[in-house]
């Protein structure tokens, strides 16, 4: 991959903080490209920054550090509009921050399942508020990090929360599921990719072990370069296109899925 092609490029990765999120920030930045980075609490965000000028040699007009905690929604409000007000152009939104589903049903303040709302319906908030800065020029685009184990899931319609039965695996994979299908959403060009089984925070969720975070992350930063054409909606299983699960291909899932969305974040139509 080129570096000019992403050289004026700003992106913003959620999670950035460790783990892929992390080496996508650097593999980005060592493009040339500026990257946001988003943190959950503006000490290790900062902390981020710091180490990837201090062991990349990054320089520091390359990395704006932001924070928000995806548990309060709130914060996610805030961090849209302040990112607006900064950079009302954002060439390209890697939504990346994602929890393993905790071992008992947890609700946060905003009355949602923790994954649910940490993996998806922060990202869904988000990309929803950004969308004027995604689509300031034509080619924006949003990069969902997602996993193959979409697949296994199914989302609950009567029960997103999953009060009645709650299984962490279930909670984690329909997290997942949602953010796939979300990629078809018309808004604003998007795509989903499975960075493959990597060795982060994630991996007890999928196998023993995992490649390194910088090879799942290289898979994610080729779908931020301009110069890689992307279809709307499509899934990549590290770099190859391949079908997601059927729901992520339905209309009706997509319109259904936003429906449920934009009542969980409290926004009106």
């Amino acid at each position: 991959m080129s570096a000019s092609t992403l050289s004026s490029r700003t992106v913003l990765v959620t999670g950035a903080t460790s783990g892929i999120g992390y080496e996508t920030a650097r593999q980005l930045a060592e493009r040339g490209a500026t990257v946001l980075l988003h943190g959950r609490t503006s000490e290790e965000t900062q902390a981020a920054a710091d180490r990837l000028m201090a062991t990349a040699g990054i320089r520091a007009d390359r990395l704006a550090p932001y924070f928000a905690d995806f548990s309060r929604l709130e914060e996610v409000e805030t961090l849209a509009r302040t990112i607006i007000t900064a950079h009302p152009h954002l060439d390209v939104l890697v939504n990346n921050a994602g929890m393993a589903a905790p071992e008992r049903h947890t609700v946060t303040a905003d009355g949602n399942e923790i994954a649910f709302q940490v993996n998806f319906l922060a990202h869904y908030l988000l990309t929803c508020l950004l969308e004027p800065a995604l689509t300031s020029d034509p080619g924006g685009r949003v990069v969902n990090v997602s996993s193959s184990l979409h697949r296994t899931a199914s989302i609950q319609w009567a029960d997103p929360n999953r009060s009645r039965r709650y299984s962490r695996l279930a909670a984690y994979a329909q997290s997942q599921l949602a953010l796939t299908v979300f990629a078809a959403d018309p808004r604003v060009a998007a795509v989903s990719v499975h960075p493959g089984v990597c060795d982060t925070a994630l991996l007890p969720v999928y196998a023993h072990e995992g490649v390194g975070a910088a090879e799942g992350a290289a898979h994610v930063v080729r779908l931020c370069d301009p110069a890689v054409e992307i279809v709307n909606g499509a899934y990549y299983d590290r770099d190859e296109r391949v079908e997601p699960a059927p729901a992520a291909t339905e209309d009706r899932t997509v319109r259904r899925l936003n429906k449920l969305a934009d009542l969980l974040v409290g926004r009106t139509a």
